[in-house]
């Protein structure tokens, strides 16, 4: 197994930040179409065009996902992706344009720096752009991690300050990688070491979120709602929408290794997955179970890669 970047999967990944507002998005194009999937564990999503990517429904493909910022008003990024990959002719002809199959997610990030500033059709438009032009994917405070943060149980004083990674690998001609954007309510751990490395941050020590929220279990209390983690998978390989969606399903398996805790009522936790279909016969187990690896892998990245800002700590300022 070969450590690749997510870039040379064959997918175009842009991102576009806004560093005063504390917000952006990332937008992965599948230049050809893909087969897609997706899984919604968390019950506080904000999502686009997840019902098309149910096996029931007529669309086989897909050409793009949006990854955000802004809650539910970082959707309108998806807008600006559909009129960009129209102007390229992107789409499925219905005789008078093409309609590009555009699905998106999106994380909180309102609070972390300006809540009037989202990523709106403009954003998504230039994050296309730049996946075209540049292929400018980056690891860190940048696209739909510019405000991301963890461990809000205690609210956004002790939280810490996270963003979006990636990680990708290949096996022969197999190619399979993730970009998440780490925005949980819980604390992220090591995959390898399960050492916890991000979370509730109290006078410079981490606290473990599972150990307060017990210490509280009778507490009448608001939880900080301000969660969500996004991400999705990409693979070369051939796959039909239900085995995409199966992929993506067992991705979660990625955030249960290294978030805790996940999927609560507080977090939109959502994962799709794009196949171009180059590479047939792989196992759709092999690949949710590569797939789970990826994610865990990419959500460690983006911990590791960010940086401290908008008052949050982050990992590489602390001692573990």
């Amino acid at each position: 197994m070969q450590q690749i970047k997510v870039t040379d999967i064959g997918f175009l990944i842009g991102n576009v930040t806004n560093k005063e507002a504390a917000t952006g998005c990332t937008v992965i194009v599948a230049p050809h179409g893909a087969a897609a999937g997706v899984s919604v564990q968390g019950s506080a999503p904000a999502t686009r065009e997840t019902d098309s990517l149910n096996p029931i429904n007529m669309i086989e493909a897909i050409h793009a996902v949006v990854l955000s910022g802004g809650s539910a008003y970082g959707l309108e990024a998806c807008d600006g992706v559909m009129q960009y990959l129209e102007q390229k002719g992107l789409g499925f002809d219905v005789g008078v344009c093409s309609v590009p199959i555009v699905c998106g997610a999106s994380l909180f990030d309102l609070t972390c720096g300006r809540f009037d500033i989202r990523p709106d059709k403009a954003m998504g438009y230039q994050a296309c752009q730049y996946a075209y032009e540049q292929n400018n994917y980056q690891d860190g405070n940048y696209g739909a991690g510019t405000g991301a943060s963890v461990g809000k149980y205690l609210g956004m004083a002790t939280a810490m300050k996270t963003g979006i990674g990636s990680y990708a690998v290949q096996i022969g001609n197999l190619k399979i990688g993730a970009v998440v954007a780490v925005n949980a309510l819980g604390d992220i751990f090591d995959l390898h070491t399960g050492q916890q490395i991000a979370g509730i941050l109290n006078q410079g020590k981490l606290c473990n979120t599972e150990q307060v929220m017990l210490d509280r279990i009778f507490d009448q209390r608001n939880s900080w709602r301000e969660n969500t983690t996004i991400g999705c998978v990409l693979t070369n390989a051939q796959l039909s929408k239900t085995a995409a969606n199966k992929v993506a399903q067992m991705a979660h398996d990625g955030y249960a290794r290294t978030i805790n805790p996940v999927h609560t009522s507080l977090d939109g936790d959502t994962i799709f997955a794009m196949a171009s279909g180059e590479v047939a016969d792989v196992s759709v187990d092999i690949l949710g179970t590569l797939a789970a690896r990826v994610i865990a892998e990419a959500i460690n990245n983006a911990v590791r890669n960010c940086e401290s800002a908008y008052g949050l700590t982050a990992f590489q300022d602390i001692k573990v």
